[in-house]
C-alpha cells in the first residue's frame, strides 16, 4: 500500500575517502564528538587511531587480518552490544583490499573451487559482503567509515607537488550505500561532498565537532518513525476493542500489527489488545 512519503529520524551513514595523510581518523573522530556519546574505533591501521586519544575520548579495537566481512560484522555487534553510540570503521578498505579481505579471498577461492574462474567465485564472494553492508546500513549506531583512495601527485601553483585521492579502495558502487561521502584533500586537509543526501555541504568543509553537531540535528529533525507508530495506533486498538465478532478482530489486528512492525513493545500491545477482545466475545460471537 503506498503511503505519504517522509523523511524519518536516522542514524548517521558516512565516508571519509581520501588519500594517505588527508586526515581521515582525525576528521572522523572530530565529527563523531560532535555526534555526541560514546566512541568506538574499528582500527585496522595498527594502531594508529590510538594517535589521537588526545582530542576524543574513545575505545579502540585493534583489527587484525584476515580482514574478513565476518569478523568486521563481528566487531560491530560487539559495539553495539557494548552501547557505544558512535562507530568509526578505520578503515573499510582493508575488508576489499586487505589480507584476507574480498579481493584477495575471492582470488583464493576461484583457485581452489572454481579451476581459476574468479568470476564464478564471485557467486559466493558478493553474499559475504553484502551481508557486512546490511549490517553498517541496519546498525543502530551512528557509523563513519574511512576509505584510502587511491593516490596520484600533480603539480600545483609554483611547482608545488599536491596528492589527490582518486578512486576509493572498496566495491564499486560503495558509494551509493552512504548518506554523505566526503573526499579529502592530502594539500589542506578540507573536505568536499561527491555524494549529500543532507544538502548541507555545497564547498569545501574543514571537518570538526560543529561538523558532527550540524549533521545530528539534521539525522534529528526527521520524523520519529515510533511516535508516529504510536500515533496511528490509537484509532487501530481502539478498532480491536470494539470488534464484533472474530472475522472483524483478526482483520483490526493485522491493520495494527503491521503499523506496530518493527518495535516489540507495540506489537505486544497490539496483541494484548488482542487477547483482551477475545476474552469479551461470547462463544456465538468468536464463531461468527
Amino acid at each position: 500500500m503506498f503511503k505519504k512519503a517522509e523523511r524519518k529520524q536516522a542514524k548517521l551513514r558516512l565516508a571519509l575517502a581520501g588519500p594517505s595523510g588527508s586526515g581521515k581518523t582525525f576528521s572522523a573522530l572530530l565529527m563523531a564528538k560532535g555526534l555526541g556519546g560514546r566512541i568506538a574505533v574499528i582500527d585496522t591501521e595498527h594502531g594508529s587511531a590510538s594517535l589521537y586519544a588526545d582530542i576524543a575520548d574513545f575505545d579502540v579495537l585493534e583489527l587484525h587480518a584476515p580482514y574478513s566481512p565476518e569478523r568486521y560484522a563481528e566487531a560491530i555487534t560487539a559495539a553495539e552490544q557494548a552501547g557505544y553510540g558512535v562507530l568509526i570503521i578505520d578503515s573499510y578498505s582493508h575488508e576489499w583490499t586487505g589480507s584476507g579481505g574480498c579481493l584477495e579471498a575471492n582470488e583464493k577461492l576461484a583457485h581452489q573451487k572454481f579451476k581459476g574462474n574468479t568470476w564464478a567465485a564471485w557467486n559466493e564472494t558478493t553474499p559475504r559482503h553484502r551481508k557486512l553492508t546490511d549490517k553498517i546500513l541496519t546498525s543502530p549506531l551512528h557509523i563513519i567509515c574511512t576509505m584510502r583512495s587511491k593516490t596520484e601527485t600533480v603539480q600545483g601553483e609554483g611547482k608545488k607537488v599536491i596528492k589527490l585521492g582518486m578512486k576509493s579502495e572498496q566495491r564499486d558502487g560503495t558509494d551509493y550505500e552512504f548518506t554523505v561521502v566526503m573526499d579529502l584533500s592530502h594539500d589542506d586537509h578540507s573536505a568536499i561532498a561527491s555524494k549529500d543526501r543532507t544538502k548541507l555541504f555545497s564547498g569545501p568543509e574543514l571537518i570538526s565537532e560543529e561538523t558532527g553537531r550540524m549533521l545530528l540535528n539534521w539525522l534529528n529533525s526527521g520524523v520519529n518513525p515510533e511516535q508516529r507508530a504510536k500515533e496511528l495506533l490509537v484509532d487501530s486498538i481502539a478498532d480491536i476493542a470494539k470488534a464484533p465478532n472474530m472475522a472483524d478482530l483478526q482483520a483490526a489486528f493485522n491493520a495494527a500489527k503491521s503499523i506496530a512492525m518493527g518495535f516489540d513493545d507495540l506489537i505486544a500491545q497490539v496483541i494484548a489488545a488482542k487477547d483482551k477482545r477475545k476474552h469479551e466475545l461470547t462463544p456465538q460471537e468468536q464463531s461468527a
